[in-house]
C-alpha cells in the first residue's frame, strides 16, 4: 500500500536525531558567518545577512499541502512517488503501489529503511555554517532511497515550499541510490511572496554502477535569500547527472560538491540561471576526483538584465590517486542590460599526471551576428533578442535528466525575456 499522506505527522522525531541535533548545536556554539575575504565567499552577499533577523519555524504549527503546490502536482502527474515538504516540515509523502513494491521509500527519512546511517553519510560536518546550522535546526529530514539492482521509470518529486513569514527554514534531503539502481529525482524549491532564510542541504549517494539523474529547479520568491549545500558521493563505476534552474531569490547561492571516489565513476554538472531586478544567483562548484579514470563534465549557462548579479567560480581537483582523469568545466554567460553584472572565475589543482583537464568561461552580450541575421529577416529586435537567448539554453535544457520539467523553465526563462513586450 502507498504511504498515506501525511501520516508521517503522528510520529515525534526519535532520540538519536533529538541527540545529534544538540551535539551539533553544541559545537558550532554562537555561529560566525564566513567574510567575503575567503575566496570560496568572494563576491556573496553574505556581509548582508544577519541570523538574527530571522526566527526558526515551530514544527507543530505546520499542516497541509498549500494550493500552489497542487498546481504544481497537476502539471506533473507522471511520477513514482511525491513527497512536500512546507517550512522544513513534511506535510505529504505518497509512494505509487507498484514502485512501492520495488522497495522506493520516499518520504520522512526517521521513517526510512536507513535513516539514521543516511543522514551524514554524504555531508559530514557540510562544507560551512550555514550547512552546520542546518544540522542543528533541522525539522524533518526527507529520504529518498532505492534498493540495489532497482529501476524506477519514472521520476520522484519532491516539493519543498516555503510561506512563512520572517522564518529561517533548514530542509535536508538525502537521495540513496543502491548498487545498479536508477532513478531520477525533482527537487522543486518555490515559495510564497514571503521574506524568508532558507540553507538547504541536499546529499546525493550513488553506489557501484547505479544512475541517479537529480534536477533541482529553484522559483523562491523575490524576498528571499537561500544558501545551499548539495554534496555528493559517487562509488565505482556510478553516474551522476545532476542539473539545477535558478531563477528565484534575492540573494540565492549554490555551493555543489560532486566527489568521483570509485574507478570509472562519472559525474555531469549542468545549470541554467536567469537573474532580473536585483537579484544575485551565486554558483561555486568543486568536481574533486578522488580515483582513476573518473569523468566530470560541467557546463552553466547564465544571463543576467536589469541591474542583477551572477557569480560563479569553480574548481576542478584532481588527487594524486586519481590517474587518468578527464574533468571540463565551461562556464557561459549573457549580459543583456549595461547595468547587469557577471562574473567567472574557473580554477584548476592537478595532483597527477596522465590527466585531461580544461575550463572556459565568457562573459558578454548577445552575438551582434546572431541578431542581425534575425533581422534581416523581419525579426523585431526584442523578439530576435528573445530567440538568441532561449537557442543559448537550449544546450543544457535539452539535457535536463528530468524531462517533464523542461517545459516548466522554458515557460519561466521566457515570461522573464517577454517582461515589457506586448
Amino acid at each position: 500500500m502507498p504511504t498515506p499522506p501525511d501520516a508521517a505527522l503522528a510520529s515525534p522525531a526519535p532520540a538519536w536525531l533529538d541527540e545529534r541535533r544538540r551535539a551539533v548545536a553544541a559545537r558550532i556554539g554562537e555561529p560566525t558567518l564566513p567574510s567575503t575575504d575567503e575566496e570560496v565567499w568572494r563576491y556573496s552577499r553574505v556581509a548582508d545577512i544577519d541570523l538574527d533577523d530571522w526566527t526558526p519555524v515551530d514544527p507543530g504549527a505546520v499542516a497541509g499541502v498549500p494550493e500552489e503546490v497542487h498546481d504544481l502536482l497537476a502539471a506533473l502527474p507522471e511520477r513514482a512517488a511525491v513527497v512536500v515538504v512546507r517550512n522544513g516540515v513534511v506535510v505529504h509523502a505518497e509512494v505509487a503501489p507498484a514502485y512501492e513494491s520495488l522497495g522506493l521509500f520516499a518520504g520522512r527519512l526517521v521513517d526510512g529503511p536507513t535513516g539514521e546511517e543516511a543522514l551524514g553519510a554524504v555531508a559530514g560536518e557540510g562544507p560551512d555554517v550555514f550547512a552546520a546550522l542546518n544540522d542543528a535546526h533541522l525539522a524533518d529530514p526527507v529520504l529518498v532511497s532505492v534498493p540495489a539492482g532497482v529501476t524506477v521509470d519514472r521520476p520522484v518529486l519532491v516539493v519543498d515550499w516555503v510561506d512563512a513569514e520572517g522564518a529561517a527554514v533548514y530542509p535536508r534531503l538525502v537521495v540513496r541510490l543502491g548498487a545498479d539502481a536508477q532513478a531520477d529525482v525533482l527537487d522543486w524549491h518555490g515559495s510564497a511572496d514571503v521574506a524568508a532564510l532558507v540553507a538547504p542541504v541536499i546529499e546525493l549517494d550513488v553506489a557501484a554502477a547505479a544512475r541517479l539523474g537529480y534536477a533541482n529547479v529553484q522559483v523562491r520568491g523575490g524576498r528571499v535569500w537561500q544558501v545551499t549545500s548539495q554534496l555528493s558521493r559517487v562509488e565505482r563505476d556510478g553516474t551522476l547527472t545532476s542539473a539545477q534552474a535558478g531563477l528565484g531569490g534575492e540573494y540565492a547561492r549554490t555551493r555543489t560538491d560532486c566527489r568521483l571516489v570509485g574507478r570509472g565513476a562519472t559525474g555531469t554538472l549542468q545549470a541554467v540561471y536567469f537573474g532580473t531586478d536585483s537579484q544575485t544567483l551565486d554558483f561555486r562548484t568543486f568536481q574533486q576526483h578522488a580515483a582513476p579514470d573518473t569523468t566530470s563534465n560541467l557546463l552553466f549557462k547564465g544571463a543576467v538584465d536589469d541591474s542583477s548579479r551572477s557569480v560563479y567560480t569553480g574548481l576542478i581537483k584532481v588527487e594524486k590517486e586519481a590517474r587518468g582523469t578527464n574533468a571540463f568545466q565551461t562556464n557561459r554567460n549573457l549580459k543583456l542590460s549595461e547595468h547587469a553584472w557577471a562574473e567567472s572565475v574557473p580554477n584548476l589543482e592537478i595532483e597527477t599526471n596522465d590527466v585531461r583537464c580544461s575550463h572556459a568561461s565568457t562573459v558578454g552580450p548577445i552575438d551582434e551576428d546572431q541578431r542581425f541575421y534575425l533581422e534581416s529577416r523581419g525579426v523585431p529586435t526584442e523578439v530576435a533578442e528573445r530567440l538568441v537567448v532561449a537557442g543559448f539554453f537550449a544546450e543544457v535544457l535539452e539535457g535536463l535528466p528530468v524531462r517533464d520539467v523542461a517545459p516548466l523553465v522554458e515557460l519561466a526563462i521566457e515570461q522573464r525575456l517577454g517582461r515589457g513586450i506586448d
